[in-house]
């Protein structure tokens, strides 16, 4: 197995010796790149989209902070409502949020640092609160194990079509997709299946029309065609260059990706879909109308992202914090 500091020095290298990718960012507005300003989300690990407050995101901080999640409007960057979770177990590791089409918010406590030594993990669900306000609520949890062993993750994905929850482990050489029972149960384990492979991943996320599942990492994306729960054909997307890259969502309306890092007043930087998010494809293949795509690399204006001075300093700080993190497990 390649070592974490190996594969830091691999994409140090990328970055030192290509382009960054230029992110699209106009005007004020819901959905635009902002900054979390609220000083209790130090390490924003997951997003979602809202769908019933345009431009609101959903987040939470990783292990050690309890059962609360954030709804967070783009337009300020504030926190607008802080919802506790209730009738669960002492979170452990939460490493993901998605909104399902029940109109459920899912939470995935599925971290494991020390790749297996838990023999179960939790997913926890709640309605998507109607109005933005604090708030106390009752939620459902969900014993979740796999079918060929215990490991770690940090990507929960439900489809916005079927409701299906899907894992993407995390491994440095690779690591699996996991798709869970037609329907989560309580009472007993909800054993998840290996169905694909994928790189190293930190977050996923599934565009509005479950036709395409975006993958990320710490220091790439791609997109992959879904069709009948299987991954298709998948393309490189453009990806901000961050402290910590952790998170992923689509807009509500499909029309970009947000990329989220980890930190004290951590950025969510918007990276438009290629299209505008009607009618994605990758140019042939997947049946279900083929991946979405970020960029090329370059902005609305047609100017190339450059590499500077200052992303050898965060490609420093990102080795550090990598060590940091690992130290955790």
């Amino acid at each position: 197995m390649r070592s974490l500091l190996t594969v830091s020095a691999a994409a140090a290298l990328l970055f030192l010796t290509g382009p960054v990718p230029a992110v699209a960012d106009e005007g004020d507005g819901a959905d635009r790149t902002f900054t979390i300003e609220d000083p209790r989300i130090t390490e924003s690990s997951g997003l979602a989209a809202s769908r019933i407050h345009p431009g609101v995101y959903w987040t939470h901080n990783d292990s050690d902070d309890g059962p609360y999640v954030f709804a967070v409007d783009s337009r300020t960057g504030k926190t607008v409502a802080t919802i506790t979770m209730q009738g669960v177990g002492e979170p452990r590791d939460v490493e993901a949020i998605s909104l399902g089409p029940d109109g459920n918010l899912y939470v995935g406590d599925i971290g494991d640092n020390l790749d297996g030594s838990w023999d179960h993990v939790w997913i926890y669900r709640f309605p998507e609160p109607k109005r933005l306000a604090d708030a106390t609520v009752r939620a459902t949890q969900f014993d979740v194990t796999y079918a060929d062993g215990a490991r770690n993750a940090e990507a929960l994905m439900v489809h916005p079509v079927t409701g299906r929850v899907y894992i993407a482990s995390k491994n440095e050489d690779g690591g699996g997709l996991y798709e869970g029972p037609q329907k989560l149960t309580t009472g007993g384990n909800n054993v998840f299946r290996r169905v694909g492979e994928v790189p190293w991943v930190t977050d996923g996320a599934f565009s509005p029309d479950g036709r395409n599942l975006v993958l990320r990492s710490y220091f790439s994306a791609r997109v992959y065609a879904f069709e009948n729960g299987r991954l298709g054909e998948d393309r490189a997307v453009s990806v901000p260059l961050q402290g910590q890259s952790e998170s992923v969502t689509y807009t509500a309306d499909g029309s970009a990706m947000m990329f989220g890092s980890e930190g004290e007043r951590s950025e969510v930087v918007r990276v438009e879909v290629e299209g505008g998010g009607r009618t994605p494809s990758t140019g042939g293949g997947g049946g279900g109308g083929g991946g979405t795509s970020a960029g090329d690399g370059e902005d609305d204006d047609g100017r190339k992202g450059t590499v500077t001075g200052g992303a050898v300093a965060v490609v420093v700080i990102v080795l550090a914090l990598l060590a940091a993190k690992r130290r955790r497990g």
